[in-house]
């Protein structure tokens, strides 16, 4: 049984809705499967407000789905320690809020939310402490794929919701007429969300080409640049829907989280980036590709190939070569085209795998329950 305890969340968002995607949905299943007490702090609440319709831009305090929402302002306001503090993606505390951990006279469990990585060390750093002055306990709590690690975000009847979706086609066209889609039947239903990525221009080349119809569901963000250079367009804006070839392409409204996780369960294939589309597009159980954030010295590509070791472990040789070669091809930006159209040959088993990865993962556990759990041991 979880103990009962408050929750300090803090987050600083570097890169557009990934770090808040993440804690936001976190502290929001810590609320509603395992009844803690969750304090949000955000350092950017004009980003917070697209993900959570209703919110303010400009409240210092607030409330949403049970989570007390702050503002983290530059000149920190002061505020009781909670019970367990995170730190999400090592983003550096308020000094005057680690001086009142160390003083309350309470024992504080410290958590670096680290960002997500499939590389082996994973499993041996997780959950190691850091000592910190003052007698205070931090520790390095990572997501992961395997069960040594904090697992994925996962709400408790996020796959029944999914198979739900699924199985019924009256729900997929409700949710597509939302957006005043209808898609012909037989044609091939993708997404795409990216950083901006040469890739693109050769991939939407070999949709346009092929003897199947293709509609390309764009919402709205950074990669819309890239289709409207291979459009010949200046721009593109919500609402826009071009045709070329076999090719449609609508571009769709920034969607709200739940709003995007409908968007994966409808589509045939999904092209996505960062870490909260990347896990989403998981629990899809559909096929994908992940473009993964640049880093410096090429870092991005160990990780890029730790987690195909392990998602390409159980995968026959032809298809798991057709999808390593197009995911390389998308990070690197070069031989889209001829990669997606030979991935095609494989397109039935590698959605069969997609499934039963999803079901891999289920089994190892999801973070908000790991992290309950490790406060419940800690204690």
């Amino acid at each position: 049984m979880s103990v009962k305890a408050s929750w300090d969340i803090f987050c600083v968002v570097v890169d557009n809705y990934g770090d808040i995607g993440v804690t936001w949905r976190l502290a929001r299943q810590l609320v509603a499967e395992h009844g803690q007490r969750v304090r949000l702090w955000v350092d950017d609440l004009n980003t917070f407000s697209r993900l959570c319709p209703g919110a303010s831009a400009t409240a210092d305090q607030q409330w949403h789905e049970g989570v007390e929402v702050r503002h983290w302002a530059p000149d920190w306001p002061g505020a009781e320690p909670a019970d367990v503090v995170i730190e999400a993606f090592a983003c550096q505390l308020p000094t005057a809020y680690i001086e009142a951990m160390a003083g309350s006279g309470r024992r504080i469990l410290w958590l670096n939310l680290e960002y997500l990585s499939a590389e082996d060390w994973v499993v041996g750093c997780h959950a190691l402490p850091s000592m910190q002055p003052d007698g205070l306990q931090k520790y390095f709590f990572f997501p992961g794929f395997e069960q040594g690690t904090g697992g994925l975000i996962r709400e408790g009847d996020l796959l029944a919701r999914r198979e739900a979706f699924q199985s019924d086609p009256a729900l997929r066209e409700a949710f597509l007429q939302s957006f005043d889609l209808t898609v012909q039947p037989g044609t091939r239903l993708l997404s795409l969300f990216a950083y901006e990525n040469q890739a693109v221009a050769g991939w939407l080349d070999a949709l346009a080409a092929d003897t199947r119809s293709s509609h390309l569901l764009v919402p709205e963000g950074r990669v819309l640049g890239d289709v409207a250079r291979w459009l010949g367009l200046e721009s593109l804006q919500t609402g826009d829907c071009h045709v070329r070839g076999a090719l449609q392409i609508t571009v769709l409204p920034f969607m709200t989280q739940n709003q995007y996780d409908m968007l994966l369960w409808c589509c045939d294939f999904n092209a996505v980036r960062g870490e909260e589309s990347f896990i989403r597009a998981q629990w899809a159980g559909r096929s994908l590709v992940w473009h993964i954030y640049p880093q410096e010295e090429d870092a991005h590509w160990d990780k890029l190939n730790a987690f195909l070791e392990l998602y390409l472990r159980d995968l026959a040789p032809g298809p798991t070569a057709a999808l390593r070669a197009f995911w390389n091809a998308w990070n690197s930006g070069q031989g889209s085209g001829i990669a997606w159209s030979a991935m095609l040959e494989y397109e039935t088993e590698l959605r069969a795998h997609a499934e039963r990865w999803t079901h891999k993962q289920v089994a190892n556990g999801d973070l908000a329950g790991k992290l309950v759990f490790f406060y419940t041991d800690w204690l």
